[in-house]
């Protein structure tokens, strides 16, 4: 967020193809043979379902300890370990849409990135007499908006608003239209700035992977409440 706030600024759960036996019983025809497809999708669904969730955690455990990236920065090798873990689940996520509005329509909460802006923001928080709280990126599919919000508990907010696009079914279009630094009783509004794109390269119920168009990475959580201006 930060005055580039840059690009971003975080499957659906895999879906049981299975469908239930319409005859459970025994075939009474020793001669009729299922349809070897059958067991073969399903194994199949189980499996990516199981690589997803590995690779989830993997990356999780990697940004565990991160600080949402501010030693990652200190960290090539620890960098590279997560972007790769990123990129895992990328391949895993390549073929499904992120851009609906159920799956994409959310108050997303930052868990880790490397976007600079940012983390000179959540940094150095503390020279301006304060610390930075959650890091947002609240996004609503149906009404083409996005906000990108820095919050200073108790009472102090920087957010950005933007109007979003769908471009394809990962990619989201962004454009900035204003900013707006608030205290408890006091607001200054900010010109609108920049422009760009992000793609969520994976979701499900809880988290959001995003790569944006300056080659920054971005992961977030469901939010457990929604923000609103």
């Amino acid at each position: 967020m930060a005055i580039c706030i840059s690009t971003c600024f975080f499957i659906p759960v895999s879906l049981n193809l299975s469908k239930p036996n319409p005859n459970p019983n025994p075939n009474p025809n020793p001669t009729f043979r299922k349809n070897p497809h059958s067991r073969t999708a399903k194994f199949t669904c189980s499996t990516s379902t199981t690589q997803a969730q590995l690779a989830k955690q993997d990356l999780l455990s990697l940004i565990a300890d991160q600080d949402r990236g501010l030693k990652t920065q200190k960290d090539p090798s620890k960098r590279s370990s997560i972007i790769e873990a990123i990129d895992a689940l990328a391949v895993l996520g390549k073929d499904t849409v992120t851009t609906t509005a159920d799956s994409l329509s959310a108050t997303w909460r930052l868990l880790w990135t490397t976007e600079k802006e940012q983390l000179f923001i959540i940094e150095k928080a503390y020279l301006f007499g304060t610390q930075t709280g959650d890091v947002l990126q609240v996004i609503d599919v149906d009404k083409k908006v996005l906000n990108n919000v820095i919050t200073f508990p108790p009472d102090g907010v920087f957010f950005v608003r933007s109007n979003i696009e769908i471009a394809s079914s990962q990619r989201v279009n962004f454009r900035f239209t204003s900013a707006v630094l608030r205290g408890k009783s006091w607001e200054i509004p900010l010109p609108p700035f920049g422009q760009g794109w992000f793609e969520s390269v994976y979701i499900d119920d809880e988290i959001r992977v995003v790569k944006d168009i300056r080659g920054d990475y971005l992961v977030v959580d469901r939010a457990p409440y929604s923000w609103k201006e």
